[in-house]
């Protein structure tokens, strides 16, 4: 797969992610009632476009192996968001903690895979692996406020999971070999 190729998918993962978390910052009451469906929808579109990444660009590209342990959590999380909905909503907080705190631990040790092979703006990664983290203990820590928060919460977190496909766009020339 071309660079150009793995950047235009990075792109579209993260304008549709972005898009996700507008539209649940602007209706934070309809984005809860349609929030498993619309989540493992976009959760399954990002998961792919990683698996996708990994499966045509994995020997000339650096820290791949995180972004395909990323893609697969992703993927699996989504199927089970979408499968069992009825469910998902009473657990959602943690389903989505779980994801946020996956996720920043491989943005962050892909960001320390890219300060050693010497990539200027690794600290971007590092900064974003640091909030999801952050987002997903916190999760964690108050799950009622988590769920009563979640469309406004959601919304936040998806645009940066967006930032952070399309930050992976915009240096993916300085980690792909």
């Amino acid at each position: 797969m071309s660079k150009t190729v793995s950047r235009i998918l990075w792109v579209v993962a993260g304008v549709l992610l972005m898009a996700a978390g507008v539209i649940c910052l602007a209706w934070p009451g309809v984005a809860l009632t349609t929030l498993a469906v619309f989540l493992g929808i976009v959760m399954l579109i990002s998961g792919a476009v990683d698996i996708v990444i990994f499966a045509k660009g994995h020997t000339y590209m650096h820290g791949s192996g995180w972004f395909l342990a990323d893609g697969i959590l992703t993927v699996i999380l989504a199927l089970f968001v979408l499968f069992n909905q009825a469910f998902t909503m009473l657990t959602l907080p943690f389903i989505f903690g779980m994801w946020l705190l996956f996720s920043g631990i491989s943005k962050i040790v892909n960001s320390f895979d890219l300060k050693m092979i010497g990539v200027r703006g690794w600290g971007w990664f590092l900064a974003l692996g640091i909030l999801f983290v952050v987002g997903g203990f916190l999760s964690f820590l108050d799950p009622v406020a988590g769920a009563l928060t979640l469309g406004a919460v959601t919304g936040v977190i998806l645009i940066l999971q967006g930032i952070g496909s399309v930050l992976r766009a915009f240096f993916s020339g300085r980690f792909l070999m």
